[in-house]
């Protein structure tokens, strides 16, 4: 029963995350955008620390249910392990914990993450990495899907249906996406949890918790008889069926062990101390590490203390003008300081925090955040106005953002939340160029920051060229994107590293 329990809540956790990711509409986020937002990681690095603290009790009372139920990653990892176990049933195996691969995996992410969100620290992280695989995979298919049914739709003279553009914003982060998926996608059709009980940071912290959780697993050594079918289904291969016993650390909470067993010899229970021993099940009590384990959970724990504090203080191409232009593809202007969403507060803020989920990326309904393929910003999005401009009424990545790196913003305040400035290059200017009239990037500036001059000062008749208000430009890029020269425009936006009110 308490499998049917879990495997039910797991799968409304993970269908409801992975539509985070496809619904290009935006409405399943005022109803599910949560679930995003309880993620470990995420939750610490905006300091949601009501979070924080409710996935620890939840870890100390429960053991590692998060990993089970909450994590996209973690669930979609049991999935694989399903798939494997059609192939070949009772393919488990116990194995002894990796601990030193655990702690070098989790001091190598923290450092990438305190030296501003390496790139180690984006793979690393296991909702980020789901986050890549849905919008960089599952997305596409999905859109590809939602345009089948539009054009059936259309030929039936029904419109319950439209067609959204599909296109890879990043050829890099796709390849991550798909490396990803393989490597994890294989481990856990192999081995199960794998990589929850070997790589990711997330599964041994809370690894560390679980170790001391209230309830859990415990074997009933007057019930064994020491078949080892639940150690051969357990997809954590942390059950020691010939000593009975059970390595908590690594335990994900499955109970999948509880189902298997005949005999009914495992029960999720309290365990009971007796004789000022270690309960039977704990592989934190191993006779050969006892002493090195109390040093080492001193030291993993003095390493997280200090880590957790240190976090938490740190459609086609639109054509202009009634498509008189001809349409050629821009070329994206060579920026000094690379443009960040408002919400943001600055590029080093954004650095951070940004554990490149793709989130951002998904909801944008004007294909302006892009995942960047700067190796210092790697798969972390960035703004960039060859398809659309960043709406001064839109805070769709700022309603949605888990992790603090865009901050919730309105949208009185956005519209007075000066991101960058527009740029003048006069060699690319229409008027100029060709001799015809434009404006265009007058027009549609919606703070007023852009007005046509004569470019010869006195004559009315002199073509007239575009004089930017740095004072009044917001940077969002409406210029840049409606300017019809080509490949090049003659207006783009230039990032500022901290965004300021105007």
């Amino acid at each position: 029963m308490l499998r049917k329990i879990r495997v039910a809540l797991a799968i409304i956790f993970y269908v409801a995350i992975t539509m985070l990711f496809l619904d290009f509409t935006g409405t399943l986020h005022a109803w599910f955008g949560w679930m995003a937002k309880i993620q470990f990681l995420p939750a610490l690095l905006a300091l949601n620390v009501g979070v924080v603290v409710m996935l620890v009790l939840l870890t100390a009372l429960f053991g590692r249910v998060y990993c089970s139920v909450i994590c996209p990653l973690g669930v979609m990892q049991d999935i694989f392990a399903w798939l494997g176990k059609k192939a070949k049933k009772n393919r488990y195996a116990y194995s002894a914990e990796k601990r030193w691969l655990r702690y070098i995996m989790l001091l190598l992410f923290i450092v990438s993450l305190l030296a501003g969100g390496g790139i180690l620290a984006k793979l690393l992280a296991p909702y980020s990495a789901y986050g890549r695989i849905a919008h960089s995979l599952l997305a596409p298919l999905w859109q590809w899907g939602n345009n089948g049914l539009a054009y059936l739709a259309e030929r039936a003279d029904s419109y319950a249906f439209y067609g959204t553009e599909v296109w890879i914003r990043s050829a890099t982060t796709f390849g991550v996406a798909v490396v990803t998926l393989l490597i994890i996608g294989i481990l856990a059709w192999r081995g199960g949890r794998t990589y929850c009980n070997t790589i990711c940071p997330v599964g041994t912290v809370l690894g560390f918790i679980a170790r001391f959780s209230w309830l859990k697993p415990v074997i009933d050594t007057g019930k064994c008889n020491g078949c080892g079918l639940c150690a051969r289904n357990c997809k954590a291969a942390c059950i020691n069926s010939k000593e009975h016993r059970i390595d908590y650390s690594r335990c994900v909470a499955c109970m999948d062990c509880l189902d298997k067993c005949k005999r009914g010899a495992i029960s999720y229970r309290r365990a009971v101390v007796k004789n000022h021993q270690q309960p039977v099940g704990d592989g934190a009590a191993t006779q050969d590490s006892s002493h090195v384990g109390d040093t080492s959970r001193r030291t993993f724990l003095a390493t997280t203390a200090v880590a957790t504090a240190t976090a938490a203080i740190k459609a086609q191409e639109m054509k202009v003008d009634g498509g008189l232009a001809t349409i050629v593809d821009k070329v994206v202007p060579d920026r000094q300081t690379h443009l960040v969403p408002p919400g943001a507060w600055s590029a080093r803020h954004f650095a951070k925090h940004c554990t490149a989920c793709q989130l951002c990326v998904s909801v944008c309904p004007n294909g302006v955040l892009v995942p960047s393929t700067d190796l210092t910003r790697l798969m972390q999005p960035e703004m960039r106005y060859e398809r659309g401009y960043c709406r001064p009424e839109c805070t769709k990545c700022s309603d949605v953002c888990p992790t603090g790196a865009i901050r919730p913003i309105t949208r009185e305040d956005k519209s007075s939340t000066q991101i960058g400035h527009a740029v003048w290059v006069k060699k690319n200017c229409i008027p100029l160029t060709d001799g015809q009239p434009c404006g265009n990037c007058a027009r549609h500036c919606p703070t007023g920051a852009i007005q046509m001059i004569p470019s010869v000062e006195g004559d009315k008749r002199s073509p007239k060229i575009p004089a930017i208000n740095t004072e009044r430009c917001i940077g969002c890029g409406a210029c840049e994107h409606l300017c019809p020269a080509r490949p090049f425009s003659a207006i783009y936006v230039e990032g500022h590293e901290r965004h300021r009110e105007i």
